[in-house]
């Protein structure tokens, strides 16, 4: 066997991305993603990461040139704060089951990140932020993945850790119906107490006021969210790209923000529709005739399920029930509305690290479905382990 750099070499380019859709053909949850939310990765004029950082990819061969295997490697080239290791990533592996192919492709990478000076590689992540191709998954295969949300498989768990990653964190998808979810009293009763406070004003996401509802994201994250380990300080203008981004697929029915009654935000929580219900009958293309084909389905309602991406709350409102009134007010919005079209919600990313955040999304009466292990390999085999802290 033998590893090719997948570099600006179009036919390496489409391999790397149609290797998957043989690997899972008897898989019938499996859902290809769009090859453009593959390659936008790996293009640094779409991948801020690249400004500080760098990525490559291979593709592994077996002796009669097919491709058996593929690998990313990449940092972002930002100082490891006081006290943490500098890691780097490993991601969008795929291989067939051969455990001398996995680490064949695990030993590309490390290697590669030793060069550039990393101490770890943490693995499967994505080149980006945490909301996407993040993870190895280890529970959940009966059901379709999320909009973006990793698909692997099963023995992939065996080939990291005899290969010595262990587990540095997991993060869990949760779901709960919209409608009829089993939501813990308390919970209600503080978002009802919340609701009445004239303190507090809640306002779904209006398309043509994009700007400003950029800006208000921006501030309730830098200070709910930068806190966390790996989650760094967003600027207004990665805010305005990334709801620029985004536009195209917000409802606007699911996004709330929750603001003082002198206008400050204080709250919001990000849901999209999982267009993965769309995605899985496009086989990878985004074309003219795949975006007519998104319409098309999206006119007809194949859209029944949400996704909860992100939720946030600034410090100084935290513990009053803002957090359960911004979490049920689009529920209440779907009481509201006999013409509502979705019926469950998954909350993609609950980290086990933030142990008040999982007691709170299960007294929504959301129930765990997917669970995923976000593993990190020490260069070092006599640096001592240590999982990520709890925050909270």
């Amino acid at each position: 066997m033998y590893l090719r750099e997948v570099a600006d070499n179009n036919s390496l380019k489409m391999a790397f991305l149609t290797f998957p859709v043989q690997l899972y053909a008897q898989d019938t949850n499996w859902i290809r993603p769009l090859d453009s939310d593959i390659e936008s990765v790996f293009d640094p004029k779409k991948n801020p990461h690249f400004k500080h950082g760098d990525a490559i990819r291979w593709l592994l061969f077996d002796e009669n040139n097919q491709v058996i295997g593929r690998v990313a490697a990449f940092y972002d080239g930002k100082p490891a704060k006081e006290g943490e290791l500098a890691a780097g990533g490993m991601g969008f592996f795929e291989c067939i089951e051969d455990e001398k192919a996995a680490f064949t492709l695990f030993d590309a990478c490390a290697e590669w990140l030793k060069s550039k000076g990393l101490e770890a590689m943490d693995g499967p992540i994505n080149f980006g932020e945490r909301d996407s191709f993040w993870g190895l998954m280890v529970k959940g295969w009966e059901f379709e993945p999320t909009y973006k949300m990793p698909w692997t498989k099963e023995y992939y768990i065996a080939f990291f850790e005899h290969y010595g990653f262990k587990d540095y964190f997991q993060q869990y998808v949760f779901v709960s119906p919209i409608q009829a979810a089993n939501v813990a009293p308390a919970i209600e009763e503080k978002a009802q107490r919340i609701y009445q406070n004239p303190s507090y004003v809640f306002k779904h996401i209006e398309k043509d006021n994009l700007g400003k509802y950029a800006e208000d994201f921006k501030v309730i994250f830098n200070a709910a969210w930068a806190k966390f380990p790996g989650v760094s300080a967003m600027s207004s203008e990665q805010a305005q790209k990334l709801v620029k981004k985004m536009k195209p697929i917000i409802d606007e029915q699911l996004l709330w923000f929750a603001y003082t009654a002198e206008g400050d935000p204080v709250a919001f929580f990000i849901v999209i529709p999982d267009l993965n219900q769309i995605v899985k009958h496009l086989n990878g293309k985004m074309n003219i005739w795949g975006m007519i084909k998104f319409l098309l389905l999206k006119w007809k309602g194949v859209l029944t399920r949400s996704c909860g991406v992100i939720f946030g709350v600034v410090p100084d409102h935290q513990g009053k029930g803002v957090e359960s009134a911004i979490a049920l007010r689009f529920r209440q919005a779907a009481r509201e509305n006999p013409f509502y079209p979705y019926e469950t919600m998954d909350m993609n990313w609950v980290g086990d690290f933030n142990p008040k955040m999982l007691r709170f999304v299960s007294q929504l009466g959301a129930t765990i479905d997917k669970t995923y292990i976000t593993y990190r390999y020490l260069f070092n085999p006599n640096q001592p382990f240590s999982r990520c802290p709890k925050v909270g």
